[in-house]
Order: C-alpha cells, then structure tokens, then sequence
C-alpha cells in the first residue's frame, strides 16, 4: 500500500503535490531575486548617472521655473553626456558654485573663446552667434563684467548665463565655470504634469 504523507490538519497528501508545491515556491523566489537585483542594479545606475533638483528661483525662466525650494520645477539631470563629449553651446549645464550650490545656467561661451554683448545680442570672438528657435525671444542684459562691451575670455571655461538675465547671478558676476565643476547636463523637465518636457532646444 503506497504511503502518503499528511498536513498539519492531518489531511493526507500525496508526495507529487509537495513537490510540486516545493517546485513552484523555488520558481517564484527566484523570480523575486531577479526582480530585487534589477531593482538594485537600476538604482544603483540612477545615482550614478543621474539626478532630480527643484528649480528654486527664476533666473532660468522662462526656460526652467521655480520661486521657491517647494514650488518649481523637477528637472532631470543626466552625467553620461559630458562622459563622452563636452557641452555645447546653448545646452543648459548643472554645476556648483564656489559655495557648493547646484545651479543650472545656458553655456555661452565654450573654451578658449571670447564672450562680449552688442544691443543684447550675445559675441563670441566679436561676432554674433545664432540662437536656436526655441530660444530665440531671449533677451540678455550686459551687467555685471559684459558692460561697456568688454570682452571676457572663457579660458578654459564655460560662460553662462541665465535665460532670464536680469535677475541671474551667472557668469557675468562669477567669471567662467571650470570644467570640473559641472555636473552634468539638464535633460528632462518631469514634474508638473504639465510642464514636462526636454529642456535643451
């Protein structure tokens, strides 16, 4: 007479349903320590190679909004970009100041050029230099290091400026950002709902 095993009720069980049942419990562990490792591995790659910051001013407006640590934009910062190749021109960088703030400013200028305003139209190396569409209602100010039409060298450094440049401490106040002070490159608007979107034109 075959021997049959039992449960805790003292129901008899037959030894091919606790296989089964040992079989499909390994199944779903192993499924669970599959998704707990993409889970960390996507974490992990989250912090390396990107990064969310609150917009808390509006000196990137209209570009990038905020007038206050708890009402402006979530923006989406990406650091593989700059891996690969420096920034361009027009691309709005994240980088710290010299007191460790994150900021997010418009390159302007790039290494080794010149940087001077005519009539709000910005020059590098004494000629004007087009602006994307998506930028092209932009109006900069002169102040700060640009006034009188002086012209700025870059160095090895990056000019910026805010888009709305009235009310921006950028370059024209704290000279060019050193290489290794920027972070990365703004990528993605992601939060309001109704202000997501990419950030470079």
């Amino acid at each position: 007479m075959a021997q049959t095993s039992a449960d805790a009720a003292g129901n008899p069980q037959e030894p091919g349903r606790l296989s089964k049942a040992r079989w499909l419990l390994g199944r779903v562990g192993r499924h669970v320590e599959r998704l707990l490792a993409i889970i960390g591995a996507l974490f992990i790659a989250y912090h390396l190679t990107l990064h969310v910051s609150v917009i808390s001013s509006g000196s990137m407006s209209p570009t990038l909004q905020g007038d206050g640590p708890d009402n402006g934009d979530w923006v989406l910062m990406e650091t593989v970009s700059y891996r690969l190749r420096r920034p361009r021109r027009w691309e709005v960088v994240a980088f710290r100041d010299y007191e460790g703030r994150g900021l997010m400013k418009r390159a302007v200028g790039l290494p080794g050029e010149s940087v001077s305003m005519k009539d709000g139209v910005v020059m590098i190396d004494g000629e004007a230099v087009k602006r994307p569409a998506g930028i092209e209602s932009l109006k900069y100010y002169a102040f700060g290091n640009l006034m009188r039409g002086r012209k700025i060298p870059c160095g090895k450094g990056y000019y910026v400026l805010g888009d709305d440049s009235r009310d921006s401490n950028d370059s024209r106040f704290e000279g060019p950002v050193q290489p290794d002070r920027i972070l990365g490159r703004a990528w993605l608007i992601v939060w309001p709902p109704d202000r997501i979107g990419f950030v470079n034109p």
